[in-house]
């Protein structure tokens, strides 16, 4: 299987490399449109029968025979991986347009194929059985994402998020391999399916938390996120919008796997316990970062964060409702947190690609070199407000019924007297999140769209091409059909969740789907009356003068540009809350207050950067230092020395293999 699937991969190369420039984002697009639509379609035919396909058996070089298998819940990420990966491709098509005559053949062919490489292993990963050729895939993943990022690789800030994202990622590859070794020491194979005989025979907990270690570095969970806000904003926006709506969640997918498998009603309580507590904390810690933020990209990479947060919410919920033995507050919760893996895809991926247009077009993502977008670019600014809307969780999108389903289930853990002051703490977490996320969104959408233009270059921004329009409209259907008809996509959800809450299929069709048919409906019915409400407006409106003038300034009459919220004033009280959470990086000055006649400030702008970044980044920019000045030790200059070093590499090799341990 690996050989036929390097081949295939050569095969690739050899046409994207051979192919012009503006030929090889389609070649890509059309070899990622074949995989997606294979993928969808198996995963279709699993969700309709729930029944389990084996694609693949193979004999892994480590960890035993391996298989790869759609299962309900690897069809529900197939699925995913699919909508996505077409829109993203399809995207790329007209975003590196603005590329051209600036990169060579070599670096578009090599982006393409590691975008077509992405998409692959992200499939390979969520079907794997687990051991080696989930590793390979895990692996293969990273490193297909890493040349990604690197595409602008002349930027110091991408080379140094690169490499932060190579690093971290490695080092949660090595608690996966702990993980999967630990599995196979006691069950003789690594296959996710022996994970219950694993947790009945060795401490159930301390495997769980390699695992998470492992599959949260991907997630990005609190404090393993630092790669996030730095990767994101340096991929472009079409590789940020995979990797953000899609690839994260392949961590989510491996934490559902491992914590799934928990059968012994403590351990599964104290699992709980974390899922919820990480889910609060990454949650907040997201929300509030991402309102600091003034740069849009970066907001959107820590709304990834505060999502995945979520989610982990959920996760703990089902994982306490389990534990408890009550199957409607274990069902709906995992419905919810894997309805809203669904909608975070949709809506994240509309997200970075309507950044994407922006940044196309003015060359930043930073704020407050914008203003006004909407009257010039207006089909942008409709499908940025539409992905805004959801991701607030504001009916009727899709993102309202993800949320609702997690809030029913923490209230019926509540009305049901199960883990209460867990419930409400999830509660109480999860409406604080929503409140500083619909903060957040208003002052990315107010200060981009709204308002009047703040910088020169703005003169010259236009609509993009109807390409990138198509493909965005894709994940802006997905929005609407899963907001207005929820009561469908939960059923699609459930069939997943069933695979580890059994009464999930039950459950929803007697209870869950027919709350959603009631919102869904009410939804229809407030779409009619508003669509009625403006029909009675514009033809009121006929029948009299309209006049427009300038907003009212507080009786001052030349106001100008300046005079508006930027970025930076937008969440300034939020702001001086996180401070103490932060480290800035001002560029320009401030105007004093007791400044009366301050001095013009051409530019000015505040990078917030959160201070667990830089504890992170610190222990092992130290390490590579101390590795570093240990190995200069050796450099002595003299040729019998170094004759000498290759000689005991020699020897340890010849001892180490008299002693079977190479």
């Amino acid at each position: 299987m690996y050989l036929h699937l390097l081949l295939a991969f050569a095969l690739l190369a050899a046409i994207i490399f051979a192919l012009p420039v503006r030929w090889k984002a389609w070649a890509a697009t059309a070899a990622t449109t074949a995989a997606a639509v294979a993928a969808a379609a198996t995963a279709a035919r699993c969700l309709a029968t729930g029944e389990t396909l084996q694609l693949a058996r193979m004999q892994g070089p480590l960890f035993g025979p391996e298989s790869l298998t759609v299962d309900p819940l690897s069809a529900l990420f197939l699925l995913i991986i699919a909508i996505s990966s077409v829109s993203a491709s399809l995207y790329s098509c007209g975003y590196m347009k603005h590329y051209y005559g600036k990169k060579s053949s070599v670096q578009f062919s090599l982006h393409y194929l590691s975008l077509v490489a992405l998409v692959v292993s992200m499939m390979m990963v969520v079907t794997s059985s687990g051991g080696f050729s989930f590793l390979f895939g895990w692996e293969m993943m990273t490193i297909a994402s890493f040349l990604l990022i690197l595409f602008d690789a002349q930027r110091p800030e991408v080379l140094r998020a690169a490499l932060t994202y190579l690093i971290m990622m490695h080092v949660g590859f090595v608690f996966l391999v702990a993980g999967f070794a630990g599995i196979d020491a006691v069950c003789g194979t690594a296959d996710f399916d022996a994970l219950p005989y694993c947790y009945a025979s060795r401490h159930t907990l301390s495997l769980f938390v390699i695992f998470l270690i492992g599959f949260g570095m991907k997630a990005g969970i609190f404090p393993m996120h630092v790669w996030l806000p730095e990767a994101h904003p340096a991929a472009p926006s079409h590789v940020s919008a995979l990797m953000s709506g899609v690839m994260i969640k392949t961590g989510v997918y491996g934490i559902i796997r491992v914590a799934g498998e928990i059968t012994e009603v403590g351990q599964l309580h104290t699992a709980g316990i974390i899922l919820l507590a990480v889910g609060v904390v990454t949650g907040l810690w997201g929300a509030v970062q991402a309102a600091a933020q003034n740069d849009a990209k970066r907001l959107l990479a820590y709304s990834s964060m505060e999502n995945v947060g979520i989610i982990f919410i959920a996760l703990g919920v089902a994982a306490l409702g389990a534990g408890a033995d009550d199957p409607v507050v274990a069902s709906i919760a995992l419905c919810g947190a894997l309805l809203h893996t669904l909608n975070h895809s949709l809506f994240k991926s509309l997200l970075y690609f309507g950044a994407g247009n922006l940044y196309s077009q003015m060359h930043t993502t930073l704020l407050d070199h914008f203003g006004g977008a909407a009257k010039r670019m207006p089909v942008t600014a409709a499908l940025f407000l539409l992905a805004t809307a959801a991701i607030c969780a504001l009916p009727p999108l899709n993102g309202f019924a993800g949320e609702f389903l997690i809030y029913l289930g923490m209230m019926d853990s509540v009305s049901n007297g199960v883990n209460v002051l867990y419930a409400v703490g999830g509660i109480t977490a999860l409406a604080l999140i929503g409140g500083i996320v619909l903060l957040a969104f208003a002052k990315l959408f107010g200060v981009i769209f709204l308002g009047s233009p703040r910088h020169e270059g703005m003169n010259s921004v236009r609509e993009v091409e109807g390409l990138r329009l198509g493909a965005m409209a894709i994940p802006a259907a997905g929005i609407i059909m899963a907001g207005l008809l929820p009561q469908y996509a939960v059923r699609v959800v459930s069939a997943a969740a069933a695979e580890f809450s059994p009464a999930a299929v039950y459950l929803v069709e007697a209870d869950v789907a027919p709350t959603l048919t009631r919102v869904s409906l009410t939804a229809a019915l407030l779409i009619i009356l508003a669509a009625l409400l403006y029909t009675v407006k514009v033809r009121a409106q006929r029948r009299r003068n309209v006049t427009q003038g300038p907003t009212w300034g507080c009786g001052f009459t030349a106001p100008d540009a300046r005079m508006q919220y930027t970025g930076e004033s937008f969440a300034e009280g939020l702001e001086s809350l996180a401070s103490t959470f932060n480290s800035d990086i001002v560029e320009g000055r401030v105007v004093d207050k007791g400044e009366i006649f301050p001095p013009a400030v051409r530019n000015y702008n505040v990078r917030h950067k959160d201070r667990v970044g830089r504890l992170f980044s610190a222990w092992w920019i130290e390490m590579l230092r101390m590795i570093n000045q240990r190995i200069m030790r050796l450099r002595t200059g003299k040729i019998n020395n170094y004759i000498f070093f290759a000689l005991m590499f020699l020897v340890l090799v010849f001892v180490l293999s008299l002693f079977n341990i190479l």
